[in-house]
């Protein structure tokens, strides 16, 4: 019980720290209170830093294979080689056993003095909703047509609410890409509000405040937008060949929400020729740091989309991708393969951070953020 005292003491001031460095309002009291008690071994614990293996291990989200969590994927959570479970529609059968199901992944964590960990689901509301019987009771386009913030608000707060009451602190919700035309796959899938950029980043914005007044994160996406293609970049390797100019309306969304605080964003598939000419945003520096960070001011935790599909599209292995996104400096890694597939994942990246391949220093910010993003819930 002592180490666990102390490693969330440590957990706490290092995410004290980056809150207080990124300008952001002060954790609850209760956190500084856990903080100070015990603080000399804290302190200690901070000098030394974080290992590899806790910030390797935060980074990832991954899927969870069948009905109920494996005893090896409940082992990893407790080693703290997982940061987050994502769950699909195949995972979940009646409201009791979600509940148990989230219950047990939490325990795992808190088992082994873990951070909480991240339970998500794609929430969207209309096509894309993995929990049938809970809200949002209206999709993106009826929500759009109806054109009011506040009916788009109400829809997020009680779409959050009902997936606190069943252990999920994460939605990979509100979709912010703007249709360019009706070939767009996102229009043509029901996932989208509006072909007016500016009615989706109120309306995306509202969804996204609704869902956080609950205490679930929301998770804008795909930056910096995929509207404009007429291919599911899940499963297609698609170039953006558009110019800033082009592009710049598909910014407006997530400049809303960046100036309203949102915790996190999710970084497309997609490659953007006139931000970067090599990588898709969620392995691209010049995107999730210089575009979103240094230009846009988001100080939040960046996700990205599933490598999974992406490797695959492009002929590589999901570890490949994985690599270069936590060296591009992303937060955290989206990977929906096998259990077996995820857990070679992690030990790929663990042997390139070991090598100094991956930065220590951006391993170190992504941890300070997503401490930071899980003691504020």
């Amino acid at each position: 019980m002592g180490a666990l005292m102390k490693h969330l003491a440590s957990v706490l001031v290092v995410a004290l720290a980056f809150l207080a460095g990124a300008g952001q309002a002060a954790a609850p009291a209760a956190a500084s209170t856990a903080a100070t008690t015990g603080a000399t071994t804290a302190v200690a614990a901070t000098t030394a830093g974080p290992t590899l293996a806790q910030m390797v291990g935060q980074k990832l989200v991954v899927r969870m294979d069948g009905l109920t969590p494996s005893a090896d994927l409940l082992g990893r959570i407790r080693r703290g080689e997982v940061g987050g479970v994502i769950l699909f529609g195949s995972n979940i059968t009646t409201r009791a056993a979600l509940i148990a199901l989230t219950g047990k992944l939490r325990a795992a964590a808190a088992a082994g003095g873990q951070p909480r960990l991240l339970i998500a689901v794609d929430q969207e509301g209309g096509s894309v909703k993995r929990i049938p019987w809970a809200p949002p009771t209206l999709s993106p386009p009826q929500m759009g047509r109806i054109g009011s913030t506040s009916t788009a608000r109400y829809q997020g707060a009680i779409t959050g609410a009902a997936l606190k009451g069943l252990g999920i602190n994460v939605d990979f919700a509100p979709v912010a890409d703007v249709p360019s035309s009706t070939a767009s796959f996102m229009y043509r899938a029901g996932r989208t509000w509006s072909f007016s950029s500016t009615l989706t980043a109120a309306l995306s914005d509202a969804f996204a405040s609704g869902l956080w007044s609950k205490g679930v994160v929301p998770s804008m996406k795909h930056f910096p937008g995929i509207g404009r293609s007429p291919y599911d970049t899940d499963q297609v390797a698609v170039t953006f060949w558009s110019s800033k100019a082009t592009l710049a309306p598909a910014l407006r969304p997530y400049r809303t929400a960046i100036s309203h605080h949102i915790p996190m964003i999710m970084l497309s598939n997609g490659r953007y020729m006139a931000y970067d000419t090599v990588n898709a945003a969620g392995w691209s520096h010049a995107i999730s740091i210089g575009l979103l960070r240094a230009q846009l001011g988001f100080k939040g935790v960046t996700i990205t989309d599933s490598l999974s599909g992406a490797a695959y599209s492009r002929g590589l292995a999901t570890w490949t991708l994985a690599v270069r996104a936590a060296r591009a400096g992303t937060d955290m890694i989206l990977v929906t393969g096998s259990e077996a597939s995820t857990r070679y994942d992690y030990q790929k990246l663990m042997a390139y951070a070991s090598s100094g391949w991956i930065s220590r220093t951006a391993l170190e910010a992504s941890y300070a953020r997503i401490l930071a993003l899980k003691a504020g819930l």
